[in-house]
């Protein structure tokens, strides 16, 4: 799951706590009227490089089964 937050603040204030649990975040500056296409695909790529660990370490998940 991907969050984006737009506008420049980097919280959540509460919003959907629970649901959001193993969710990546991501925060722009960009205001939701000018969040584009191009802002959209930023978010993607910025997902897309993240090592998804789902509460666990990098050495938990790199670890022989």
């Amino acid at each position: 799951d991907l969050f984006i937050r737009t506008g420049g603040e980097q919280r959540i204030s509460n919003f959907l706590m629970w649901q959001l649990a193993y969710t990546e975040l991501y925060f722009t500056d960009a205001l939701w009227p000018d969040f584009n296409a191009k802002a959209l695909d930023e978010a993607i790529e910025s997902y897309r490089t993240r090592e998804r660990r789902f509460g666990r370490t990098s050495e938990q998940v790199h670890a022989a089964p």
